[in-house]
């Protein structure tokens, strides 16, 4: 028997050992399943009439819809770092995508700056088992890989995009290897798990929803909360769809909708198949399933935003508001809808929250954790701005939310002002009735930009040399109004 003394020493060890066991059994698994260029109106619960999304549905239907959801950029590699990072992508300097044609040294600093604590880092020194599946986008070299950025688990694609059908992409990787070309794009690479390249079989979205199904069995093996990062490539381009998932949109006429129609239905067909997984594994009460998509649908390639104006890469409504749900029977009640904005960059700090941690020391975030505001049905972040900034060549794009109320600035045009909860189309610019309101907007938007950092990278040689001779960034033209708000409306009493 152990002595008296011992035990009572012993004591306070086992109690906290208990308590830490206690947390890890309560705390939700957290899936996140992040969609490629997928269009606001292209899931049934946000309107869609020709996809069917069956099994992402009856997540939403029976979680909370977020009706004014918006990613922190209209791209995906700066909207993957923001969300990764909790950070606006300017104040880091990701703003741009990855420059694919860059030599091998720059490729070696081009990547998320490494004092950027990812969320996966923080959730995995929490306990959470960590995975991260699919698309990267956010650093190829390895210092910049998932492995070394907080995810246990990685299998997927380090770039921007890739190729759906192996034995079709992985015959022309050989050719190309044959003939002696060095600069072979990503889209063909051979996918990798952790680090080393591997024959994939299955199509891309099968592929990777039977890992993510696989780590959720790993998970519950090791008895651990799980953290997944699933990032699909659909519908990102090429468009490219299996055979018995086209048979079921013959109806619609244009080829590239068709085909896009499909990709999401092999998506929804996975999430069908990891909540089988789930329910089996007794997990599904206890996890917060969160689905959103990068950026807005590209409506060249298929994908519709109605009734949002613009497409992927605007600072329009379609370029960065996006579909989005979260689910968690556990503590989120059935058919909710939540009306207030929210931002991705919420995500980091809500995550953090649930998992029982903190951030590091000294690690800035721009969101706020808005699961308790959800719980609650508040509202008290209805008054912050949610922003967007897109360096064009020469000019800047800006888009910022606060509450009912929509500015925007496209293309060298001038500033509009929008109610946009009346308005989601962005079809009756107000500036000239409220110029009081445009001029408070557009000068809280600009002191955003005082955080910004001059970009790391560039995406073309262009970009480069704007910034270089002073053609960019632009800021003090950007958001001039006195020359560029429309005159009053014209009174409607006699």
């Amino acid at each position: 028997m152990i002595p008296f003394k011992i035990r009572m020493l012993l004591y306070p060890a086992v109690l906290l050992l208990t308590i830490f066991s206690r947390a890890q059994e309560t705390r939700p698994n957290i899936l996140f399943v992040l969609c490629d260029d997928l269009g606001y109106a292209d899931v049934g619960f946000n309107g869609s009439k020709d996809i069917m999304t069956p099994e992402i549905d009856k997540l939403a239907y029976s979680g909370t819809i977020f009706t004014s959801a918006y990613v922190a950029h209209p791209f995906c590699g700066p909207s993957r770092a923001a969300l990764l990072t909790g950070r606006y992508p300017q104040a880091i300097g990701t703003a741009y995508n990855l420059f694919h044609n860059s030599s091998e040294e720059d490729k070696d600093n081009m990547g998320v700056p490494l004092d950027e604590t990812y969320m996966a880092k923080v959730l995995q020194e929490a306990g959470y088992y960590t995975s991260a599946i699919g698309k990267w986008h956010v650093g190829a070299a390895p210092k910049y890989h998932p492995n070394q950025r907080g995810f246990d688990d990685f299998y997927g694609f380090l770039g921007g995009g890739h190729d759906y059908f192996p034995e079709k992409y992985r015959e022309e990787y050989q050719q190309q290897l044959k003939v002696g070309n060095k600069e072979i794009r990503d889209y063909l690479h051979p996918l990798e798990h952790n680090g080393k390249p591997v024959q994939e079989t299955e199509y891309l979205t099968d592929a990777f929803s039977r890992e993510a199904i696989r780590n959720i069995k790993s998970a519950s093996v090791e008895k651990k909360p799980f953290f997944i990062y699933l990032a699909f490539n659909a519908p990102h381009v090429p468009l490219q769809a299996k055979a018995e998932d086209l048979q079921k949109f013959a109806d619609i006429k244009d080829t590239d909708r068709r085909t896009y129609a499909a990709m999401v239905y092999a998506v929804d067909r996975g999430i069908g198949e990891i909540i089988k997984t789930l329910k089996d594994t007794d997990q599904f009460d206890n996890t917060l399933i969160v689905f959103l998509s990068d950026n807005g649908g590209n409506f060249d390639q298929g994908a519709d935003n109605y009734p949002l104006k613009g497409t992927k890469g605007d600072t329009w409504e379609g370029g960065f508001r996006v579909p989005m749900f979260f689910h968690w029977p556990n503590k989120l009640s059935a058919g909710q809808r939540f009306d207030v904005p929210v931002s991705s960059l919420d995500l980091y700090p809500t995550f953090v929250h649930l998992a029982e941690t903190i951030t590091p020391k000294g690690k800035i975030l721009d969101g706020k954790d808005i699961m308790g505001d959800l719980i609650a049905g508040k509202d008290l972040l209805k008054d912050r701005m949610i922003y967007a900034l897109r360096y064009r060549e020469g000019y800047n794009d800006v888009g910022g939310r606060q509450g009912d109320w929509k500015i925007t600035r496209m293309a060298n045009e001038p500033w509009g002002l929008y109610n946009i909860t009346k308005d989601l189309g962005e079809k009756k610019n107000l500036s000239g009735k409220y110029p009081e309101r445009l001029k408070k907007m557009v000068t809280e938007t600009e002191e955003w930009t005082k955080s910004f950092v001059r970009p790391l990278w560039f995406y073309s040689l262009k970009d480069q040399e704007l910034w270089k001779n002073g053609g960019m960034p632009r800021y003090d033209e950007t958001f001039e109004i006195d020359k560029l708000v429309l005159p009053p409306l014209p009174s409607t009493k006699k």
